[in-house]
């Protein structure tokens, strides 16, 4: 036999094994147990509401003007766990999981913007709100900006924080050597599949930390509970169809110049994006309100809650 054949041979096997391992991998992660109390928020019931028929988890809790708050990918209500309890003393505060992510349901679904709009849409008529402020982080800062433009008489004005309609939506490749191999590992089957399938904290913690300009604004306690959430079954292929539906977030952008509600853009000196990226998002939104915060990575409630917070509360009038 031909060297050239067993060189086939021994790489199609390798491969195979390989794709074995990732699946018994998989089978074996500890499955998380659906919490019934938030950490930070104790007191507060979680719950649950169907859209489409898929089950979202949020909380509501404090009174006054309506907020929705709106995370980024991969994380989840929690990235707000600095932000909400002062919130809550001025503003009726709601936040919610998207579609596989946190503790909502996980649909075989394609990940791209319309369905985490459409998820959005369909929680604010559930709920029946009116006269909202959606503020959001990364994709969820895109997500108000698309609902926006499409004159929905629910939001009365938008918050977008560091929004991800840049890159053809791989910014996350920025964040850090991991999230770039993550990124362009899920463009290529069964690549991804099976990079995702053998993920551990030691791929997702400098990911993670690369969304933050301190890596003490991430706490343990929230990192443990990122990484024990991404074992739910099939958490992570929510998450790459995510990523390969990723080029949906740049093309929103044709949409803003729709928008006729007040908007705040709010960026983190240290985000992913580039000053020309941020310049050319603020010149699509008519009479938009351009805002920097120095300090601030890609994840701003958790470098600086304290920016986030005035900020959302002067712009509400709170």
């Amino acid at each position: 036999m031909s060297s050239w054949l067993w060189a086939v041979i021994v790489i199609g096997g390798s491969g195979l094994a390989l794709w074995l391992f990732s699946h018994l991998v998989e089978a074996l992660r500890a499955r998380p147990d659906t919490p019934l109390a938030l950490r930070w928020l104790p007191g507060v019931p979680i719950n649950y509401i169907a859209v489409e028929g898929v089950k979202l988890r949020f909380v509501r809790v404090g009174s006054g003007p309506v907020i929705v708050l709106l995370h980024t990918l991969r994380t989840q209500l929690d990235l707000f766990e600095k932000v909400i309890p002062e919130l809550s003393k001025r503003c009726t505060v709601y936040a919610l999981d998207y579609p596989g992510h946190g503790y909502s349901d996980i649909p075989r679904a394609r990940y791209d913007a319309h369905l985490f709009t459409t998820a959005v849409e369909g929680f604010l008529d559930a709920l029946d709100l009116s006269e909202v402020t959606l503020a959001g982080v990364s994709i969820g800062g895109v997500v108000p900006l698309i609902i926006a433009a499409r004159h929905n008489p629910r939001v009365a004005r938008v918050v977008a924080v560091n929004p991800y309609d840049y890159a053809k939506g791989r910014g996350l490749a920025r964040s850090s050597l991991f999230g770039w191999i993550t990124t362009y590992a899920s463009l290529m089957p069964p690549i991804g599949e099976i990079w995702m399938r053998l993920r551990s904290s030691v791929v997702m913690n400098p990911i993670l930390r690369g969304g933050v300009a301190r890596p003490d604004s991430i706490s343990p306690a929230l990192m443990a509970e990122l990484n024990r959430v991404g074992n739910r079954p099939m958490h992570y292929r929510a998450f790459i169809s995510l990523l390969r539906n990723a080029e949906s977030w740049e093309r929103a952008q044709e949409q803003y110049g729709r928008i006729s509600v007040p908007v705040l853009l709010i960026y983190g000196d240290r985000d992913w994006s580039r000053p020309s990226e941020r310049e050319r998002t603020g010149s699509r939104i008519p009479g938009v309100m351009m805002k920097t915060v120095a300090g601030g990575g890609h994840f701003l409630p958790l470098d600086r809650p304290d920016a986030f917070f005035e900020l959302i509360v002067q712009f509400v009038g709170a």
